[in-house]
């Protein structure tokens, strides 16, 4: 069999097969053959149809067509054996098969072409001597504070407030009706719908609702009736009332003030596992610390990175990609399963599509990263001693003791992880890395250090009241 290769773009292999004579031919017969041992035709035994009455029941079109699947499959299979190509994912036929059937004559050679993915060729023009920024995330003091003061404020038990009118900070109990106020002079005021409630309590603070609310309160003495006047921002929820102004008639029904619990001892077994105050001070300062250095090791193996693939060269075949996708997919649903919610609902016939689609730009990206740090690995000849994983692994298995897993798999991703720490420690000592401040290099829509959890064995920090947040006409906490 004769094959001749082509370089195509996207790392792919075209091929050029030509079927000598005589297996198109011994391919026709044998298809007829089994044809023939199958069919069943009124007035002829099973096996016994004569061939020129199947030709004519089935037609020569479907016979030719049969014997060319079989042709193509065997000439793909064997023509990538017989030049050694290390295949990627399932071949392409290239050549129109309605053309190949018209032109397929048994006894007669057939030629056609198809194509196949290989890994992709990789050229890394750099990757020793980077020089990079990086942001540098110092530890903040003041995030122990913070958490200590939520968790004080959560646990505030409220006083009742005579002989005075509300102030910020404290928490009142108000009815209110809002209107909107007419645009047209001699206009009747627009009633919000669901800008009203009874009994609704809520804490005084800035930015808490829409802007005028809060401060309109303000002042106010129990018994108070009073107009308030308001407005919705330009970017409220809401369309048909955001950037307009309204007025709302607010009755203070009560007032109280917090009474915070003493930061004591007390106070840290109350909210922690820890017998005294030093020690859930020194646990969340250890937290933050090490929390700070993580953030500025990832910033740093990021920018690593990034410029790594600057100097990247690899043209990624059709396969590697749709296999990516697949595994972001695949994350992405078992990460929503574990919410609780119902996967099949969002990955339908109809969204699935769409989603690979939307995928593809990260799956290249991940791609890119992944095949830089393996030709780093590469070059320099980096890896991981077996003991090292062995070691890794029976630590993750006693850690998870009495869980299903599945240690070869486990075994696997312990040494992924293991060589990229020792591929990102070669970069970082052989390249420049400038230390910044802080949120100098970040984007807008770049994430930053999210404070929720940021508490040892404590409880969640507070939180916006469910009732407060249905009422429509709460603005969006400020920032």
């Amino acid at each position: 069999m004769k094959v001749t290769q082509e370089k195509l773009p996207a790392s792919q292999i075209g091929l050029e097969i030509e079927i000598p004579a005589d297996k198109s031919q011994q391919s026709y017969e044998q298809v007829i053959q089994n044809f023939t041992r199958a069919a069943n035709i009124p007035g002829f035994r099973k096996g016994k149809v004569p061939r020129q009455i199947l030709l004519q029941r089935l037609g020569a079109t479907r016979i030719k067509a049969a014997a060319l699947e079989e042709l193509i499959q065997s000439g793909i299979t064997e023509a990538i054996k017989q030049t050694e190509i290390e295949a990627i994912g399932q071949p392409q036929l290239r050549s129109s098969f309605e053309e190949l059937i018209g032109a397929f004559e048994p006894g007669k050679p057939l030629t056609f072409s198809a194509a196949v993915d290989v890994l992709p060729e990789i050229e890394l023009k750099q990757y020793s001597g980077l020089q990079v920024q990086a942001e540098e995330v110092k530890y903040d003091p003041e995030r122990v504070e913070k958490v200590l003061e939520e968790n004080r404020q959560e646990r505030a038990t409220l006083i009742p407030v005579e002989g005075r009118a509300a102030q910020m900070g404290d928490v009142v109990i108000v009815d209110f009706k809002g209107y909107l106020v007419p645009e047209v002079e001699g206009e009747e005021p627009q009633e919000i719908e669901g800008a009203s409630a009874t009994d609704f309590e809520t804490e005084l603070a800035p930015g808490r609702f829409i802007e005028g609310f809060v401060d309109g309160i303000v002042g106010m003495s129990p018994g108070e009736i009073k107009e308030i006047s308001a407005q919705f921002p330009e970017g409220y929820p809401q369309e048909e009332i955001a950037g307009k102004a309204a007025k709302f008639t607010v009755t203070v029904k009560e007032l109280k003030e917090k009474e915070l619990p003493e930061l004591d001892d007390d106070f840290a077994q109350e909210i922690s596992e820890f017998e005294t105050l030093a020690e859930l001070r020194s646990t969340l300062e250890t937290r933050f610390r090490e929390e700070a250095e993580k953030k500025t090791k990832t910033n740093k193996q990021q920018a690593l990175l990034d410029d790594l693939i600057e100097h990247l060269e690899a043209d990624l075949p059709e396969t590697l990609i749709e296999q990516e996708v697949d595994t972001l997919l695949t994350q992405t649903a078992m990460q929503l399963q574990r919410q609780g919610i119902d996967v099949k609902k969002l990955f339908t016939k109809d969204t699935v599509p769409q989603l690979r689609q939307r995928s593809r730009p990260e799956a290249i990206d991940r791609l890119k990263r992944s095949l830089a740090l393996q030709e780093v690995a590469k070059k320099e000849s980096i890896e991981v001693e077996p003991a090292a994983i062995e070691a890794r692994v029976k630590e993750l298995m006693a850690e998870y003791s009495g869980q299903d897993i599945d240690r070869d798999r486990l075994k696997e991703v312990v040494e992924e992880e293991l060589l990229t720490e020792k591929i990102f420690a070669w970069l970082e000592e052989h390249s420049t890395i400038e230390l910044v401040p802080e949120g100098s290099l970040q984007n807008d829509e770049e994430d930053e250090i999210d404070d929720e959890g940021e508490t040892v064995e404590i409880e969640e920090s507070t939180q916006v009241e469910a009732s407060e947040a249905t009422i429509t006409v709460e603005a969006t906490e400020t920032e």
